[in-house]
């Protein structure tokens, strides 16, 4: 049976996308950022960041020629050292006009306590006006990722940001349940975004080709198999 739940959940979080705190310094050719949100346009489309009440934060150091390199921490959790996270990256980024402009990286999935996890990820974007398309490909132990991602930017309607993510995983060795097995599935997300008098709003809906028994191999970008919706309205503590 399809379900569809909905969480409504009011937190307070340190940061927030759209109330995020940026500090940018130039330092000869080069441009320093450090932020609670990530900063560099594609890397924001590809790292998460975790539930409400995680420390999440990093710099970007670009150059004027486009090259740049950054570190971003998606959760800094002081009480479970394991989950910590600290994802590298480098890449070059270069705009041909106030309109056109493309993007190439790589990124380092590293989970200092837990090895085990660790992935790379290649990712290229193209940039248009406000907009931005891009795709990536990620190894990991025991299966292949693709992903294609874009921000269509604030839209007239309503005033919304909006994002969508869609992915495909390939498992090296298939995942057995009660009525088959599976090895490769796909999800999906969108995400609409918005800031409202100091707080920031979020309605993202995820799902995937998943249903029933076969959920139990599900390991994929969403938090949860089937299909599900979220409306959640956060504010920064500073």
């Amino acid at each position: 049976m399809y379900k569809l739940p909905l969480l409504i959940g009011l937190g307070l979080l340190l940061s927030s996308a759209a109330l995020a705190q940026v500090m940018q310094r130039d330092l000869g050719d080069f441009e320093l950022k450090l932020a609670t949100t990530p900063t560099r346009s594609m890397a924001q489309g590809l790292v998460q960041t975790n539930s409400a009440g995680s420390f999440h934060g990093g710099f970007d150091l670009t150059h004027a020629d486009g090259w740049y390199v950054g570190q971003w921490s998606p959760n800094m959790d002081v009480f479970d050292p394991k989950r910590l996270e600290i994802d590298s990256y480098t890449g070059f980024k270069h705009a041909f006009d106030d309109t056109l402009g493309y993007e190439l990286g790589l990124i380092r999935f590293a989970r200092p306590q837990a090895p085990a996890f660790d992935r790379h990820q290649a990712y290229a974007g193209l940039s248009l006006y406000d907009s931005r398309l891009g795709a990536a490909l990620s190894d990991e132990p025991g299966r292949l990722n693709g992903t294609l991602y874009a921000d269509f930017g604030t839209r007239a309607l309503l005033g919304f940001d909006i994002g969508l993510k869609y992915a495909n995983h390939s498992l090296d060795t298939p995942v057995s349940y009660a009525d088959g097995a599976v090895r490769v599935f796909n999800d999906w997300s969108l995400n609409l975004t918005r800031p409202w008098q100091g707080i920031d709003l979020n309605l993202s809906y995820s799902d995937s080709s998943l249903r029933g028994g076969a959920c139990t191999a599900y390991s994929g970008i969403n938090t949860y198999c089937d299909g599900y919706l979220v409306l959640k309205a956060s504010h920064p503590l500073f």
